[in-house]
């Protein structure tokens, strides 16, 4: 479960422990994967092993998946979860925070699929396997000024679906949950101040959705009997529609 520091990451940890799962916790900020482990043990019945790491380092990567292996033994699910939303109007945008989407929502996803292809692989032998990606309504509408975020989770979109003909005849489930509008602390850190005002209206202007809808989410699509594969699954607000 990567992301796992925060948000939708920590939800699907939560719901993932709940359901009896062993988890791995995975993310960049090492004290609030302790803090969410200490939380969520004492409701556990499998183990909990927080992991820092950054997604973009693919080495660290590396490590990180044999470090979960190691402690948890062979993953038959891996939540791709990790992802920067730093919207922008396209000519002045700061183009490190171009950057940063795309080696977070892009190449640090690629990488933590292929950290954990052979265990997938080798549990799909067994039983049902599953990689989920985190993706967005953003991968399909148009979104003014969030025009490289957009593009990166179109990116993520079409890559699961080449996935899911790739690996699917080998019984691995390659699903992606592409949420609309979220409480979290997703996009907080962008540069420009004008967009995080107009990321705030967009989630007090409606009943936006919360991490917890989109780790119920995540639950429902890898609970489907294991000759299901609930492939893409949109998840919005009531109120858009």
């Amino acid at each position: 479960m990567t992301g796992a520091t925060s948000g939708i990451g920590a939800a699907v940890a939560r719901r993932l422990v709940l359901g009896g799962a062993c988890v791995a916790l995975m993310g960049r900020r090492e004290h609030r994967l302790v803090e969410l482990a200490d939380e969520l043990r004492p409701d556990a019945s499998g183990r909990i092993l927080p992991v820092a790491v950054d997604v973009t380092d693919p080495k660290a990567l590396a490590r990180a998946a044999a470090t979960v292996h190691s402690g948890l033994g062979r993953v038959d699910l891996v939540v791709a979860n990790a992802g920067a939303m730093l919207g922008a109007p396209f000519e002045t945008a700061e183009t490190s925070e171009w950057d940063r989407m795309l080696d977070v929502n892009l190449r640090g996803l690629l990488h933590t699929g292929r950290a954990f292809a052979d265990d997938l692989l080798t549990a799909a032998q067994n039983g049902p396997a599953d990689l989920v990606h985190i993706g967005s309504v953003g991968g399909h509408d148009l979104y003014p000024n969030w025009s490289v975020y957009c593009a990166t989770k179109a990116a993520v979109a079409h890559l699961t679906r080449n996935l899911r003909a790739e690996l699917g005849p080998r019984n691995v489930r390659v699903h992606i949950v592409e949420p609309g509008v979220t409480a979290t602390e997703l996009g907080d850190d962008m540069l420009d101040g004008d967009m995080r005002t107009v990321l705030a209206q967009m989630r007090t202007g409606l009943q936006p959705l919360s991490a917890d809808d989109i780790a119920e989410s995540v639950a429902y699509t890898v609970m489907a009997p294991a000759n299901v594969n609930i492939a893409e699954l949109i998840v919005v607000p009531v109120q858009l529609g």
